[in-house]
């Protein structure tokens, strides 16, 4: 996908990831919607790259909607969209249904509802592209943080699954599944076992998932050593899990 022109949206992008991800859409020459919960760095953010900023909470079906329809409306058709904004809860069983509730409905019904109210919009016109911003922890997991692998896991999942039912639709799909990344999400933890391959900044993923959009690529590793880690899990269940249980005690049960 050639961005140059192309109406842009990309939720989250006050901060980390999103702020990149926008950042670097503008640079190409696309039409960027900064949607956020955080109305001012929205705003900020916009106003750097001759964007838009509409306060967006993804919390919401209704709120997501209203996005949908204000930009198709008002700034043209949605090309791209970007399903950014996410949320990091820590810990295991002792979480609470709240917190899970909270996280699930952040981390997957978000791209759940903006799919259901704009690929009918994207297919009708012939195709459209739909970008998850998931984790490694998605296709591997995350010591010390079910709630968090949990939910990235089924946003992997619910990529899968858009592209094998519309992809000979025209939609075309790409999972961005980083590990550790410079943000507010990760501030103080830094030699976390996420940051164990190194932490990037939201720069260099946002460049990773320009060159995978301009080639269609599904998965997005900006840390390619992930690959490695999934083809050993696939090729080795317990030799894998016997590995992430070290990676346990050494980075949870020893802290």
């Amino acid at each position: 996908m050639d961005l140059r022109g192309k109406t842009v949206v990309v939720t989250g992008a006050a901060h980390g990831i999103g702020k990149g991800l926008a950042d670097r859409f503008a640079q190409d020459g696309a039409k960027v919607v900064c949607a956020d919960i955080d109305e001012i760095g929205a705003q900020n953010v916009a106003r750097d790259i001759d964007g838009h900023a509409i306060t967006c909470d993804v919390s919401r079906e209704d709120a997501i909607k209203a996005l949908i329809e204000t930009v198709e409306d008002s700034i043209g058709p949605i090309d791209l969209f970007c399903a950014n904004a996410g949320i990091l809860t820590l810990g295991g069983l002792e979480v609470p249904n709240e917190d899970w509730d909270r996280i699930w409905t952040i981390n997957v019904m978000s791209h759940v509802w903006a799919a259901r109210h704009l690929v009918p919009r994207m297919i009708a016109r012939g195709g459209g592209y739909f970008l998850i911003t998931a984790s490694a922890a998605g296709v591997l997991n995350q010591p010390g943080a079910a709630p968090y692998g949990v939910t990235k896991h089924a946003a992997v999942g619910f990529a899968e699954w858009l592209s094998l039912t519309y992809g000979h639709k025209g939609l075309r799909v790409s999972v961005l599944c980083p590990q550790a990344v410079r943000s507010e999400m990760t501030r103080g933890l830094e030699t976390s076992v996420a940051a164990i391959d190194g932490m990037l900044e939201p720069e260099d993923v946002a460049e990773t998932c320009v060159q995978a959009i301009r080639s269609e690529q599904f998965l997005i590793l900006p840390h390619p050593q992930v690959l490695d880690y999934m083809q050993l899990k696939a090729g080795d269940y317990d030799r894998w899990l016997a590995g992430m249980r070290k990676l346990n005690q050494k980075f949870i049960e020893d802290s």
